[in-house]
This record gives C-alpha cells, sequence and structure tokens, in this order.
C-alpha cells in the first residue's frame, strides 16, 4: 500500500514591493502648515476636512501633488525642460511613497472659443471619424470635420532623383473643416466705431475716444501729421478715401517731427495693439474700452456652427455633425446607439461609452459645441473627470478640490460613486471636500485645523469617518448638524415678476420672486436656475429699480497687485491713519504709488518674462516681499509698519485697529464686514489671484454690504464653507433681510433651504428635461409635499 505524503506548503511572505503602501509626509511647512507629518494609504479613498483657510490646500495641492508634478517634470530631458516652469521643492523633510499626480480642479476650462466640451473630451475626434467613414457624401478624411482645421491647398515644383534629375510639378491640399468666414470661433466681431471716434470734431480737437489716442500723445499726433487728411476738419465731413486712410490704410512709412514712423489706419493699429492680446492681462480702462468697443455677432456664413459648407452637407441619418455636436449629450447618445455599423463597431462602443460617462456624471445636459469657457468651475472639473474615467492609468493619485460644488443631493451620489470607481481600480484618490456625503465614504479621513490662517496648520484628526464623529473636532461635531425648519416664515413686502422667461432651457416660465425675504432657488445641475436669475431676472422691467446687486463667483477683475484691503476700499483708511500719526503724504504707504520698492515696483516679486518659457517669479530681494521701500517701514503706527499690518489676517487687524494708538472706525466697519461673511482668516495683502471662487464671492459680498442695492443675488454662497461657518452665513443672510434687503440664493445646500422663507425648486430634470418650475412654497410646504427630487432631499434632511 503506498502512501502519499502531504507538504504543508505556507503562503509566501508577501513580496517587498509590495510593502510601498503609504504616502509619508514628514515635516510640511507650506504656507500655515505647521511641521505636519502624516501617513495616507495608497489605493484608497482619502477625505482631507477642515474650516476654510485651515491648511488643506497647501498639504494636498502644494506639497503632495506640488512635488510629484516636480519630480516628473526632471524625469524630461534638459531640451524639454527649459520649456515647462521650475517650481521650487516644496517646503517638506521627507515625501515618500509619491505616484504620479493627476490634478481635477475647478479652474475655469480656456476661454479660446475654438475649445468646446467636444474637443476638451475625445467625444468630438471620435465624431468625426465616424462622420468621414459613414457620412454621405464622403467629403474627406476626419479632418474635414474640424473647424480647428483650415483647408490648404498648395503648388510647387519637386525634383525628383530618379536617374537624370528632374522637376515635377506637384499640388498639395488638405480638407479642413474650419469656417473661413469666422475662422471656426462660430461668431464675427466688429468694432463699434461710434466707440473710436466723435465724428462731429476734427482730430485736432480730440475726436479719437480710444484710450491712449488722447491728449497730443503720439499715437494722436501720427493721425494728425500724417498729411492724408486735415486735422482741423470734422472726420464726418471726411471724402471716402480720407475716412479709408483713417481708418483702413496698410502700414506706410513715412516721417514725423523727424523721426521715422510707421503709420497705419486706426482699425489695424487698434486690432494688433489691443484686441489680440488676452482681455484678462489689460488694464482696467484698456478692458472697459473693449467691452464697449466690440460686438460679437453670430458668423452669418456657417450660422455659429463654426463648420463649413462642405462638412455642414454630409450626413448619417439625415443628421451633420453641426447638428450632432448641437444636441443634447442624452439625445446624441440615443441616436449614436441607433447605428449599427459592424464596420465601426469599436468606435461605436468608445463613443458610447464616453457619452454615457456625460449622462452618468450628472452632464448630460450639455451639447458638445458648448464653449469650454462658459463651464462653471464645477462643470469644467466633471468634464476632466470624464478624460479619467476611461483612462487605462491604474496607481496614479487622483487629487480633487471639492467635487461636489454646484451638485444639488440628488447629484452629490453620482459623484460619489465615480470616486469610488476611480478607487476601485487601483487608483489613490484624494479629496478636499466639506460635504457630509462625500465624507461618509472616505477609507481614511484627514481634518486639519483646529482654526484658520496662523490658528490652523496642524492635524487634528487622522483615522475614520467613525472615528471622526467621535472625535472633538469642530468637524467632527458639526458632522450630523443639521437645520431644523423654520416655524414661522417672512412674509413678503411685495413681488418682483418675471414673465415668460425663455433663457437657454427655459421653458415659458412666470414666476413672482418674493421681497423682503429669504428667497432660495433651487434644483438639479442643469435645471435653469442661473438662467432664471442671472440672466432672465435682470431683462424684466423692474430690476433696475430694485436696485439689484449680482454677488457670483467669476474672477475679481484687477491685477496681481489687487488683494482684499485694495479691493474694499481698507487701504484708505489704513493709509490716512499712517499719514496722521507720521506727519507725512498717504501716497508713501501705497505699494502702487509713492512708497513702492523701487526694484519691484511695489510688487513683492519680480517677474523674468523668459520669452519661449513659462515666466519665473522670485521674491524681490531689496524689500524681501514686503513692498515697500525701507524709508518707508520706519513709520510705525500702533508699533507696527505697513507691511505689518498687510502681513495681518481681518482677525487680527479688527483688533488692531478697533483700540489704542491706531483706532480708526473707518477701517472697523470694512474688517467687521469682511468678519460677517466668513474671511475672519484672510491676510490683508493676500493677492486676489490666489483666493478660491467661495473666497471671491464672500469678498464681493462684504463689498457690496456698504452700497444701497435692495435686492441681492447670491450664486452658492456655501461653496467651500465648513459645516462650522454655515451657521455664520445663515446668520448673515437673516441680518441682511432684517436691515430691508431682498435675498435671493441660487444653491443646493440642504440647511440653506432649510432656512429659507421662500423656495422656487426648478426641474424636473437637467437641460430639456427641466427648464420648468416644479414647486414655488415655503420649506415646510416642500417637505410635506415630496413631490419633487429637492423635496424628498430636504425631508431626509430635517428627518421628516
Amino acid at each position: 500500500m503506498s502512501t502519499t505524503t502531504r507538504t504543508d506548503t505556507q503562503s509566501p511572505a508577501p513580496h517587498i514591493a509590495d510593502s510601498h503602501d503609504l504616502i509619508r509626509v514628514h515635516g510640511a511647512r507650506e504656507n500655515n502648515l505647521k511641521d505636519v507629518s502624516i501617513e495616507i494609504p495608497k489605493r484608497r479613498l482619502t477625505v482631507f476636512t477642515g474650516v476654510s483657510g485651515s491648511g488643506k490646500s497647501s498639504l494636498v495641492f502644494n506639497t503632495i501633488a506640488g512635488e510629484s508634478q516636480r519630480l516628473i517634470n526632471e524625469t524630461y530631458s534638459a531640451f524639454v525642460q527649459g520649456f515647462m516652469p521650475t517650481p521650487a521643492r516644496p517646503e517638506v523633510d521627507v515625501l515618500d511613497g509619491l505616484t504620479t499626480v493627476i490634478t481635477v480642479d475647478q479652474q475655469r476650462m480656456g476661454a479660446d472659443p475654438r475649445s468646446t466640451v467636444g474637443t476638451a473630451t475625445d467625444a468630438n475626434a471620435m465624431l468625426r471619424i465616424l462622420f468621414s467613414r459613414l457620412g454621405k457624401p464622403h467629403i474627406g478624411p476626419p479632418s474635414a470635420y474640424a473647424f480647428n482645421v483650415p483647408s490648404v491647398r498648395a503648388s510647387g515644383a519637386i525634383t525628383v532623383e530618379r536617374g537624370a534629375k528632374k522637376a515635377v510639378k506637384a499640388t498639395f491640399s488638405r480638407t479642413g473643416g474650419m469656417c473661413t468666414r469666422c475662422e471656426g470661433r462660430g461668431s464675427v466681431t466688429d468694432l463699434d466705431l461710434t466707440q473710436l471716434y466723435d465724428d462731429t470734431k476734427s482730430l485736432a480737437e480730440g475726436a479719437i475716444t480710444v484710450p491712449g489716442y488722447k491728449g497730443g500723445g503720439w499715437n494722436s499726433r501720427l493721425y494728425a501729421e500724417s498729411g492724408f487728411f486735415s486735422p482741423d476738419k470734422p472726420i464726418r465731413t471726411f471724402t471716402k478715401k480720407e475716412l479709408h486712410d483713417f481708418l483702413h490704410r496698410e502700414p506706410t512709412r513715412m516721417k514725423i517731427a523727424g523721426i521715422n514712423m510707421t503709420y497705419e489706419g486706426l482699425i489695424p493699429r487698434i486690432q494688433k495693439s489691443m484686441l489680440s492680446k488676452d482681455k484678462e492681462a489689460m488694464q482696467p480702462h484698456i478692458r472697459e474700452f473693449v467691452d464697449r468697443a466690440v460686438t460679437f455677432t453670430t458668423c452669418p456664413e456657417c450660422d455659429g456652427t463654426r463648420l463649413s459648407e462642405g462638412a455642414r452637407s454630409s450626413k448619417i441619418k439625415k443628421i451633420s455633425i453641426a447638428d450632432a455636436c448641437a444636441m443634447q449629450i442624452s439625445d446624441l447618445a440615443e441616436w449614436v446607439r441607433g447605428i449599427k455599423e459592424p464596420s465601426v463597431a469599436p468606435l461605436l462602443t468608445a463613443l458610447r461609452q464616453t457619452l454615457d460617462s456625460f449622462v452618468e456624471i450628472g452632464l448630460g445636459y450639455l451639447s458638445l459645441d458648448r464653449p469650454a469657457g462658459t463651464l462653471s468651475g464645477g462643470e469644467a472639473q466633471r468634464t476632466k473627470m470624464i478624460r479619467h474615467l476611461g483612462s487605462s492609468l491604474t496607481d496614479v493619485t487622483y487629487v480633487f478640490d471639492e467635487p461636489t460644488t454646484g451638485l444639488h443631493p440628488h447629484d452629490i451620489q453620482r459623484m460619489n460613486d465615480l470616486l469610488l470607481r476611480l478607487r476601485n481600480k487601483g487608483n489613490t484618490v484624494l479629496v478636499v471636500e466639506h460635504k457630509p456625503q462625500t465624507i461618509a465614504i472616505a477609507d481614511h479621513v484627514v481634518d486639519l485645523g483646529p482654526g484658520a490662517g496662523t490658528a490652523g496648520g496642524t492635524v487634528c484628526f487622522e483615522g475614520t469617518v467613525e472615528g471622526l464623529r467621535a472625535g472633538g473636532t469642530v468637524t467632527g461635531r458639526h458632522l450630523d448638524d443639521r437645520t431644523g425648519l423654520k416655524e414661522t416664515v417672512r412674509t413678503p413686502k411685495g413681488r418682483l415678476p418675471i414673465r415668460g422667461a425663455t433663457t437657454h432651457n427655459l421653458r415659458n416660465v412666470d414666476v413672482d420672486i418674493p421681497l423682503g425675504v429669504l428667497c432660495v432657488v433651487t434644483g438639479v445641475a442643469g435645471s435653469g436656475k442661473s438662467s432664471l436669475v442671472h440672466d432672465s431676472l435682470w431683462q424684466q422691467p423692474g430690476a433696475t429699480d430694485q436696485g439689484v446687486v449680482s454677488v457670483d463667483q467669476s474672477a475679481i477683475r484687477g491685477s496681481r497687485r489687487s488683494n482684499p484691503a485694495t479691493y474694499t476700499g481698507l487701504l484708505d483708511p489704513i493709509r490716512k491713519a499712517f499719514a496722521q500719526a507720521n506727519g507725512v503724504k498717504p501716497a508713501l504707504f501705497s505699494a502702487n504709488s509713492e512708497g513702492a520698492c523701487p526694484t519691484c515696483n511695489g510688487a513683492g516679486v519680480v517677474y523674468t518674462d523668459l520669452a519661449m518659457m513659462a515666466g519665473v517669479s522670485t521674491t524681490c530681494e531689496d524689500c524681501e516681499g514686503k513692498r515697500f521701500e525701507a524709508s518707508v517701514l520706519e513709520y510705525h503706527l500702533g508699533g507696527r509698519d505697513i507691511s505689518e499690518v498687510l502681513a495681518m489676517s481681518v482677525a487680527e487687524a479688527e483688533e488692531f485697529f478697533g483700540a489704542g494708538d491706531a483706532r480708526s472706525p473707518a477701517a472697523q466697519r470694512v474688517l467687521g464686514r469682511l468678519a460677517d461673511v466668513g474671511l475672519g482668516y484672510l491676510t490683508l495683502g493676500q493677492p486676489l489671484t490666489t483666493l478660491s471662487g467661495g473666497e471671491r464671492q464672500r469678498l464681493k459680498l462684504a463689498t457690496h454690504m456698504a452700497e444701497k442695492g435692495g435686492v441681492y443675488v447670491l450664486d452658492e454662497p456655501t461653496a467651500g464653507l465648513h459645516l462650522a461657518d454655515v451657521e455664520q452665513l445663515l446668520g448673515l443672510l437673516d441680518r441682511l433681510v432684517g436691515s430691508g434687503k431682498s435675498v435671493i440664493v441660487v444653491e443646493h445646500h440642504p440647511a440653506v433651504m432649510a432656512h429659507a422663507d421662500w423656495i422656487i425648486d426648478l426641474g424636473p430634470g437637467a437641460g430639456h428635461d427641466g427648464g420648468r418650475i416644479v414647486f414655488e412654497g415655503t420649506p415646510a410646504d416642500l417637505v410635506a409635499d415630496r413631490s419633487t427630487l429637492t423635496g424628498e432631499h430636504l425631508a431626509a434632511y430635517v428627518g421628516a
């Protein structure tokens, strides 16, 4: 009898390569971080939370993502690195276990009109291939359907070396889909001549009204002394030729006052010097002129489709590529499903997956021809996500900045599913977030604080969501906060009627917005809230009489020198207080005027333009970033110099200007408003370009609170607000209403809905499934009714 011996084999010891399962950060000191050391698990979903200004972005974006990007850049050749910015290494002792970081932020996508939702994802490229294969009539390769590709034809001689050399005539052609009239932009620009000159005046009387062409400078002398027309003759009496020379003449060399100059018609000269530049980089008065003088009209040749006639004529099932791009994406997905063609089956599958991702993520209401620059921050972030969902990359670190911004509670669940899908593919997902619904799905939570600015920058808690709830941190205590419905609501003092609103997807909406109360306009993303409040409201005859003040999250127009102190007018009383205390001129205490450091012109940093490379900014060595001349810093107020005052947070400055030698009631008033809107942690001299969308909105609100406006329109004021600060915001909204103002808030946060006096709910869906009023009434009625998605979520929130 044979016996078999069994050998117990133990499972092999884990491979050493699998032991690197943590991202270790030791001694992080970037911005306000105070020697932070943490360990983040890989291939898990980690949420970073904490009050606004506690250091979340400094840790996640500036330290972890910043160092990963720097190390990746170093792997490129020296030649390629020469064309890339060279960021400094973050202030951190050890960063270990990093993987490639992909940042999905809320920065608006490029404002180039040729960048659309379709071109920003792969959807447009796939549609072009589809039409080039199946479109009838066939007009050419995929480039023939691209509005970014112009048609090119060229001919010439080429030399063929085959035995004896001989020249052969050759022609080259490329078929593109770009409309020749608007060059693929969909709109043509026109200059309003009445904004360029006053035709009742002569050039000698200052007829040209363009900034920089007034008051006898070289620009105005060029035209007055050109000799093509009399400078004393009113422009309206110019002959046809004189007017052509004045407005359109091609460049001509000539001498004026003994100096060689190039004369050029006024219109091409303005187009080169002003209209070809980035609008946001212009000085405010030039930007204002361009806004007035340039008018945009839909291209008459392509009717705004950006495509040539050939590209529009080729169709599949009676639909051209222009029609397909103009469809709502959810409808386009259905149309693509109806195409059954085995020769392009893999392409159709990939296109369907991309379009379905749009619908899944809650962007099915967009169209592929929507300009990317018109998307909100949240929409732009979700569009970028679509690119990554289909990616075959794994073991990547994805970093998200408040992905739930602009999302209705109904849509947050979808976003959560997508974050978990990215994690389940084997990626590390880091999310900066305030919403309890997203914190709840985290595998690991890092809570920073305890306060903002200098009072933050430490890790208060690290662990599971249950541990956070049980912990005594600010976030833990407020995680289960619920705002109850109000027992009594205010009675409206009037109505602002909107009649027949049809902007975008609104369907002939009639609604009365109550005045003298807190009115919340809500509904799923894409249901028509912004179209109703921001567009239709202004078109109503009574809106301007009511003194409507709109406070949104768009970028604040100002230079990189602008800061909260200059924007709110706070710097004026501060300069006066310094001037009085020291017996000198107030202008000395302005970094944009006499007191500016001569080396950096008061910017605090020296910008070096490297032509073909990205510019580099370095802290000014003379003033060490303080922005002022050394002699100015010898003047003190209450024991502090002007640079020390600008380095204070709003809360510190409020205390400083509240008593003692520095007491200034005017400064106190402005600082009080900034603290009211939850910006107590901002430093007075922080550049406005570094503020988030929510911070920008609250800064605008603080400024407008001093105005006489009767109706305030706020767009998601809770964006970027910690749970603990939402209560403070509700108090502020109550104070605004209490002081006789009417407040209209476009908002998804259930706490703000519960606190409202009146709710207008749009829907029932997004895009053409929305655009209707599905509920008007008090929050209590909405909860009792539960007939809408908002009603269901609000009922669950208040525990009804």
